[in-house]
C-alpha cells in the first residue's frame, strides 16, 4: 500500500512539474535535400560502369599549304556591324540578309543603323502557316528559309531597330527556336488531324505562341526622336527599295539563262525569282559586285573538311578536286549527290588576294565561326565559292550586265 501511495505521489509531483513548464511552438523550414554520402556512392558507380570514351577525330586537310590571310583589315572591308550569333535557331537567312541591309543602307545613305533580325523571322513565321493552312498540311514549317524573304518580309511588314526589337526574353541572352517551332508544329499537327483550317482563328493562336517566346513585335517605336510604324521606319528611314534587290543562282539542272525555281526545302514557299546563269559568269558576276564594294548575302553548303572554324578558313583541297577541275559538272555532280546542300547564309563583305588566290572576307552569324581568332569571321577561298555557295543575293545594279541577258 505503501509503495502505491509512493508512486501515485510522484506521478501528481511529475504532472505538476510538466504543466509548470512553458509550452513549446516549433517552426518549420526550408532546407536543401541532399544525402552527400549516397552522391558518393553514386558517382564510384557510374564512375567504375563509365565506358571509355573514344573520340571520332575530324579528317581536315593541311591547312599550313594555304596561305590563309592573317588580318580582317587586309581585305578593306565594306562597312558593316559589327557579327552577331544566331545562336540556338536556324534562322541564318535572317541575319545574312539582314546584316546585308545595313551594309546596302550605309552604302546608298551613309546611315548606320542596326536592325531586328527577328522582325522579320516572327513574319515569316506567319506566312509559313498561311501556307500551311493554304495547302492543308502539305507545306513546312521551320526555322529555315532564303534571304530573299528578308526581302519580301521588308516590302510587305517593313522593318524596326534592334532597340525596337530583340524577340529576346528578359534575361535571356541566347536566341533559342527549338521549343517555339515544337509547339507550333504540334499545334499544326493538331488542326491537320482535326480538319481545323479557320485561317483567322490558327494564326492568332500561332501569334500568341510566338508572343510568348519573342514577345510581340512593335506596332509603333521612336527611333532617334522620331515615332515611326515598321513601314514608314522602312520606307522614310531606311529608303531601301525591295524590288532593287535579285537573288542569282548557278544550278545546271535548272537550265541557265531563265529565271526559275531554287529547289530546296528552305525555299519552303517555292519563289521562282532566281536568275540562274552558268558559273563561269556567276563567279565573274560576283567579282565585278565586290569590285564595285557591293557586299552580297551568300548562301550554299558549309560541311565540307576544308570548311574549319579554327582555321577561320574555307578551302577545296586538290585532294577533293583540283582547282583547274571546278566546272559546271563538278558543281553540278555534287548538287546531284546531295554532299553540296542548302546549309547556311553568311554575309560577304570584302575580297583581298595572296599567293594562295583569291579569298573574300564573310560575316557568319554561326557559332562556329567564333571559335577562331577572328570572331564572327571566316576567310572563303574562292575555290570554295565557286564549288559550294550556290546562290547570292545583292542590288542589281551590280549584276546588271547579267540581268541585260534575261527576256
Amino acid at each position: 500500500m505503501k509503495k502505491l501511495i509512493l508512486c501515485l505521489t510522484l506521478v501528481v509531483i511529475s504532472i505538476n512539474v510538466i504543466l509548470s513548464q512553458p509550452i513549446r511552438k516549433d517552426k518549420g523550414e526550408f532546407i536543401e535535400n541532399k544525402n552527400e554520402a549516397w552522391d558518393n556512392i553514386k558517382k564510384d558507380i557510374d564512375e567504375y560502369n563509365k565506358k571509355p570514351e573514344v573520340k571520332k577525330l575530324r579528317f581536315t586537310p593541311d591547312f599550313s599549304s594555304f596561305d590563309i590571310p592573317k588580318s580582317i583589315s587586309d581585305f578593306k572591308p565594306f562597312w558593316h556591324n559589327n557579327p552577331v550569333m544566331q545562336s540556338s535557331t536556324g534562322t541564318c537567312w535572317a541575319f545574312a540578309s539582314t546584316s546585308f541591309l545595313e551594309s546596302e543602307v550605309n552604302r546608298l545613305f551613309k546611315k548606320e543603323v542596326k536592325l531586328s533580325e527577328m522582325f522579320t523571322v516572327y513574319h515569316e513565321y506567319i506566312a509559313k502557316v498561311k501556307r500551311y493552312i493554304k495547302e492543308r498540311g502539305n507545306s513546312l514549317v521551320s526555322e529555315g528559309a532564303q534571304t530573299n524573304s528578308t526581302i519580301r518580309v521588308l516590302k510587305e511588314f517593313g522593318a524596326v531597330p534592334i532597340s525596337a526589337y530583340t524577340g529576346l526574353k528578359l534575361n535571356q541572352k541566347h536566341h533559342a527556336h527549338d521549343k517555339l517551332i515544337q509547339e507550333i508544329n504540334t499545334y499544326l499537327e493538331h488542326c491537320k488531324k482535326n480538319s481545323i483550317w479557320n485561317e483567322e482563328e490558327i494564326i492568332e493562336n500561332v501569334e500568341s505562341i510566338l508572343n510568348h517566346y519573342l514577345n510581340e513585335p512593335p506596332k509603333k517605336f521612336t527611333y532617334e526622336g522620331r515615332e515611326y510604324t515598321p513601314k514608314s521606319f522602312a520606307s522614310d528611314y531606311l529608303k531601301l527599295n525591295p524590288d532593287e534587290y535579285v537573288d542569282v543562282m548557278s544550278i545546271m539542272e535548272s537550265g541557265f539563262w531563265k529565271k526559275t525555281i531554287y529547289d530546296v526545302p528552305d525555299n519552303w514557299s517555292k519563289a521562282d525569282v532566281y536568275y540562274n546563269i552558268p558559273l563561269d559568269d556567276y563567279m565573274k558576276a560576283l567579282n565585278n559586285a565586290v569590285a564595285n564594294r557591293h557586299s552580297v548575302a551568300i548562301s550554299g553548303d558549309v560541311s565540307e573538311a576544308g570548311h574549319y572554324s579554327y582555321q577561320d578558313a574555307a578551302i577545296v583541297p586538290s585532294f577533293d578536286i583540283p582547282s583547274d577541275f571546278i566546272n559546271d559538272f563538278s558543281r553540278q555532280f555534287r548538287i546531284s549527290n546531295h554532299t553540296t546542300t542548302d546549309d547556311h547564309g553568311i554575309h560577304l563583305i570584302g575580297k583581298f588576294s595572296n599567293k594562295s588566290g583569291d579569298w573574300f572576307l564573310i560575316k557568319d552569324s554561326g557559332s562556329g565561326a567564333r571559335n577562331g581568332k577572328h570572331k564572327g569571321y571566316y576567310f572563303y577561298h574562292s575555290d570554295y565559292i565557286k564549288l559550294k555557295m550556290t546562290t547570292f543575293l545583292v542590288h542589281k545594279d551590280a549584276v546588271k550586265d547579267i540581268l541585260s541577258k534575261f527576256n
